[in-house]
């Protein structure tokens, strides 16, 4: 939700953008070419020692942390090949989201789906299963049609369907553990006209009408304020509306709704519930009663992505959509039988089954619920609290939020776990990509 800070490095201490994670890497380098990466990656093997290419450090874990050597991503961005008849765009590994969707209204074209965040590099939001609400494809990953990595070995693979497809297959959602990502290659449509309809509703209403709303609607939001019986609920549909017959909110509207409230009052009210916990179910209850209702439409991106400063610590996971109401009740039930205060609204998003082995909706739909604390907050009793409800519902995490599980743990909830393991040998023997979360989550 909250837009990470432009460079996670200061100094030669890296940290991410919540706070929760930090290195000091040994070697700090750009490169700005493939053979670049390559010359660093051989270097690293004969040392015996690690690499990681670093994003924008939005990731809540560890997962992009340096041990040895950081390699930052600005000298691999920009669009480097259109190609209008296959409807594919390429980009070097390092480009921000952002100036993707950017570079590519310039285009005429757009991605189908994305996250409500754009400052994460291609590499990093794609890499940690980085995915929207509804479409056809919610994932970035399951919207790629090829990619070009720099394995352990040193080795340039391009890879895509028809081209190494067993990398492919399992490089879309890669985790940093399979290479060095240096460029990416997605399936684009042209531009088009998205009317968003955002009003607020009560629990009962929104529960009772969900699965209508996610019929009716491409895209459908919703956040609920703990403590209460407030939600706020975004519909976005896709319309006929040709580029500039969009009617975009006022500039005034837009600053009001995009940034004054959900940035600096919001920010300010959850630094007084932090100072003051008991202030924070009246101070729920008084946002919720806040919300109100409004249409609009504009280009896709404009109406996916939102700028998010207030910092904070976030857990998501994906369970079965079919049970995903049932858990989101189960864990209300939890909230309100805690002493827990909550400031921030609960997530909870929908997405189409994909075939990406490590992608949280591989196989299935999936129902998305995401829990946010503020960044100042010890998230440990909350998290820990929710997580056993999740993981019960047959729940997979977010790969770059914060959960507990283990490889033993992952393994089970992802029939194609093995498979992922076996390319990983062959592309990074001697785990140059690893790094203390890669060690946690898959095995070693």
């Amino acid at each position: 939700m909250t837009s990470p800070v432009p460079s996670p490095l200061h100094g030669h201490v890296w940290r991410n953008w919540s706070g929760l994670e930090k290195a000091v890497p040994r070697h700090v380098e750009t490169p700005a070419s493939v053979e670049a990466v390559v010359d660093v990656v051989r270097r690293t093997r004969e040392r015996g020692a690690t690499v990681k290419m670093t994003g924008t450090g939005h990731s809540f874990t560890g997962i992009a942390a340096p041990e040895h050597t950081l390699l930052r991503p600005e000298g691999l961005t920009g669009i480097q090949a259109v190609d209008r008849e296959a409807m594919t765009v390429t980009a070097g590994a390092g480009t921000p989201l952002k100036e993707l969707n950017l570079a590519l209204e310039r285009l005429g074209l757009s991605l189908h789906n994305m996250g409500d965040i754009a400052e994460q590099t291609l590499a990093g939001a794609t890499s940690t299963g980085t995915h929207g609400t509804g479409g056809v494809a919610a994932g970035l990953a399951a919207q790629l049609a090829g990619l070009e990595l720099v394995t352990g070995t040193g080795e340039v693979v391009r890879a895509s369907a028809a081209e190494d497809p067993d990398v492919f297959d399992v490089a879309r959602v890669g985790l940093g553990a399979l290479g060095i990502l240096t460029s990416l290659t997605f399936r684009v449509e042209p531009l088009f006209v998205v009317e968003a309809h955002e009003q607020p509703m009560t629990w009962d209403r929104a529960l009772a009408t969900y699965d209508e709303m996610v019929g009716a609607a491409h895209h459908v939001d919703m956040y609920w304020f703990p403590h209460t019986d407030q939600m706020m609920v975004k519909q976005n549909v896709r319309t006929d509306l040709e580029p500039g017959e969009q009617q975009p909110p006022s500039r005034f509207a837009a600053w009001r709704e995009d940034e004054l409230l959900p940035n600096t009052v919001f920010g300010g009210l959850c630094r007084i519930g932090t100072r003051v916990p008991g202030l924070v179910r009246p101070i729920n209850r008084i946002a919720g009663r806040a919300l109100s209702e409004r249409r609009y439409s504009d280009l896709a991106h404009r109406v996916f992505v939102s700028p998010r400063r207030v910092r904070f610590r976030e857990m998501e996971y994906a369970v079965p959509r079919e049970v995903g109401l049932d858990v989101l009740r189960e864990c209300r039930r939890r909230i309100e039988a805690s002493d827990w205060r909550i400031a921030f609204p609960v997530e909870i998003r929908t997405a189409p089954a994909d075939d990406v082995p490590l992608s949280t909706s591989h196989g299935r739909d999936s129902f998305y619920l995401a829990f946010h604390v503020p960044a100042d907050t010890d998230h440990a009793a909350c998290f820990g609290g929710l997580e056993p409800i999740l993981r019960e519902a047959g729940g997979r995490p977010h790969w770059g939020k914060l959960h507990t599980l283990t490889a033993a743990d992952l393994a089970p909830v992802y029939d194609r776990f093995d498979d992922f393991l076996a390319v990983r040998e062959r592309l990074d023997p001697d785990r140059l990509f690893a790094n203390a979360y890669l060690r946690r989550v898959l095995g070693d």
